[in-house]
């Protein structure tokens, strides 16, 4: 059975505004706004929990998501004015989910490669950047990302939206910087720090080992912890007059380097 809102005030649009702008929010319940039906799909292949589908049958077509049918999922129709407010894209789809978030901490990582290559973030507060980030890791096919002392919350609509869903195709660990650092010392996984005290040109390491590459703020780079716990800092040569760049192009340029000296496998 189809359920149909139409109202803006009723209280179950009003708790998705909520899940849109709030952190706290979607932390207290648990839940968060997907947008987009690639998004929805990617999440629903990752494990993750979807709880309602909403749509705006002017602009979706429900035959898109027929192989969702058995998941037990509730769908609502919602007319124009509802999703236009909840919507985040210019160029939409007509359709969302609220989905239960996952448990993102170090001790729910699961790793079966003996070879991990991991993309550390540290304090990370642009949604863009993080979502670039995730999705620059998901086309690398890294093992993980770990987001250490993050800055914004993850399930951030605007994370999903810039990550095109590269949120669910990687495993993502949210945690403190002192117990990542722990965990990578304990795995002995060499830690590659982008920072410019003590480097050398990034292309003159060997990352054909357990590597985590560690990629700062554009603003304020790493902290000092990670440059003391690097197995060896890292610069990528600045060639212009321009001495910085965008986070996630680092981090694109020293994962695709790793995965080019591992023959891209």
């Amino acid at each position: 059975m189809i359920k149909e809102i139409n109202s803006l005030k009723n209280p179950r649009i009003k708790n998705l505004f909520q899940l849109k702008e709030k952190s706290k929010q979607r932390r207290a319940q648990g839940l968060f706004i997907i947008e987009g039906k690639r998004e929805v799909l990617l999440a629903v292949n990752s494990g993750y929990k979807i709880k309602t589908i909403y749509f705006d049958p002017l602009l979706f077509d429900l035959q898109k998501l027929k192989q969702l049918e058995n998941h037990q999922i509730e769908w609502v129709k919602i007319d124009a004015k509802i999703y236009e407010k909840v919507a985040y894209r210019g160029n939409t789809e007509g359709v969302f989910a609220v989905a239960q978030s996952k448990n993102l901490a170090l001790d729910e990582l699961k790793i079966n490669s003996k070879n991990p290559l991991i993309l550390v973030a540290e304090s990370p507060e642009k949604p863009g950047n993080i979502g670039a980030l995730l999705r620059t890791a998901d086309a690398a096919n890294v093992d993980a990302v770990f987001i250490a002392d993050p800055k914004t919350d993850v399930y951030n609509p605007n994370v999903i939206r810039s990550s095109v869903g590269g949120l669910f195709c990687t495993q993502v660990v949210v945690g403190s910087s002192a117990e990542l650092i722990d965990y990578l010392s304990a795995q002995k996984i060499g830690i590659y720090s982008a920072i410019l005290q003590d480097s050398k040109p990034y292309t003159t390491l060997n990352y054909k080992k357990p590597t985590a590459l560690v990629v700062g703020t554009e603003s304020d780079g790493l902290t000092e912890q990670w440059r003391v716990a690097a197995t060896q800092c890292i610069h990528i040569p600045m060639l212009g007059k321009v001495d910085s760049m965008n986070v996630s192009v680092a981090a694109g340029i020293l994962m695709f380097e790793a995965k080019r000296q591992r023959g891209f496998s």
